[in-house]
């Protein structure tokens, strides 16, 4: 791992209840260059197209893509992730959300902190995520 992890876990254990499998931890000290991503949302970086879809598995796809894709722009791996930021839009949508990003962040084991807002920018989007990830010294 690129930083240290304080207490990493799995939510499969922690949330036995649902569906879930992501790699998280507790803490995470990190040493480096930060990159603070604004918070992504399911659209095209370069033309600001929403995918138009209304499923948020999808949504999620394109956000994780966004996030891994600015982190390589910026010198970075997944692996430098230290942090993430999830709003959703609706609650009833948080397992769909999370097992995606578990997807892109299995090993990984950043901090993450779930929000459920009324609305986000646009009325399509229903996960918002923003991220902060260190590239070691």
């Amino acid at each position: 791992m690129a930083h240290k992890r304080i207490r990493p876990f799995n939510t499969k254990d922690t949330y036995p209840e649902q569906n879930l499998d992501n790699d998280l931890c507790q803490a995470v000290v990190a040493r480096g260059t930060t990159i603070f991503l604004r918070g992504q949302c399911p659209q095209d970086l370069d033309t600001s197209v929403d995918i138009g879809s209304p499923d948020p598995v999808e949504q999620t796809h394109k956000v994780m893509q966004n996030i891994r894709q600015l982190i390589e722009e910026s010198g970075g791996k997944m692996e430098h992730l230290c942090k993430v930021v999830v709003y959703l839009t609706d609650v009833r949508h948080r397992e769909a959300v999370y097992r995606t990003m578990g997807e892109y962040i299995k090993g990984v084991h950043p901090v993450s902190t779930g929000v459920v807002v009324t609305c986000l920018a646009r009325p399509g989007w229903l996960v918002e995520i923003d991220a902060t990830a260190v590239i070691p010294d």
